[in-house]
């Protein structure tokens, strides 16, 4: 079965080059010139993957993903303006899961989707159903669900993916190329700031603590601490 991939873009030239690669990858491609549409379709969950411009003639790509995220957990990939630092923190922020500039090379594009979706097939198939805890929190491997106090976390799949390989090892310093590896399929890279937007986000989500549960071990990485 061909992984469904929503392209939402407004360039006409960019999305037929980027809808044709894709196809020829193996994706089964729908696509959408503006954000209603592309809403629409999104949340008509004909799709497994979406990809998110952020400037769209009618809505913000941004306003598309805040809308996405009160309603999805679909995983979103961001197309944003080259150096444009600003567009992808809020991206973050709102609950993008990654993010890659524009003008955007196809093959980076389509290893990006691959590794998030490799990462969530590959969840579904090995992680087995008991629940797991950590202190107050408890997570369900079969629903990929970490829930706080009994209650649902509202994670990306990809804050997801670092929350979990964090508790698993709680207590040890997880070294950010390993974390970035594990979590985003990828390696680290100087001047990428993707892993530490995510831990700022999952660090508001999981409530401000003093000192903070997820711990920066400067030099290394993170590490998790179990509250007492």
């Amino acid at each position: 079965m061909h992984n469904r991939v929503l392209l939402i873009e407004d360039d006409d030239e960019l999305r037929e080059l980027l809808a044709r690669y894709l196809t020829g990858q193996g994706f089964s491609v729908r696509e959408a010139a503006n954000g209603r549409d592309g809403l629409a379709l999104a949340l008509g969950q004909d799709c497994d993957i979406a990809v998110l411009d952020i400037m769209l003639p009618d809505i913000n790509g941004l306003e598309v993903l805040r809308e996405l995220r009160g309603k999805t957990h679909l995983p979103v990939v961001l197309l944003t303006a080259r150096g444009d630092e600003t567009d992808r923190i809020v991206g973050f922020e709102v609950g993008a899961d990654d993010y890659i500039p524009k003008p955007c090379n196809p093959r980076e594009l389509v290893a990006r989707l691959q590794a998030l979706l490799r990462r969530i097939a590959w969840d579904h198939k090995t992680e087995v159903d008991a629940s797991r805890i950590y202190g107050d929190l408890r997570v369900e491997p079969g629903q990929r669900r970490i829930f706080q106090d009994g209650q649902p976390l509202d994670l990306t799949a990809t804050e997801y993916e670092v929350l979990q390989v964090l508790l698993s090892r709680a207590g040890s310093v997880v070294r950010k190329s390993d974390l970035m590896q594990w979590a985003l399929g990828r390696r680290l890279e100087a001047h990428d700031r993707t892993l530490d937007m995510h831990i700022s986000n999952l660090r508001k989500k999981l409530g401000n603590d003093d000192p903070p549960r997820i711990e920066t071990v400067r030099g290394l990485g993170y590490s998790y601490r179990v509250p007492v």
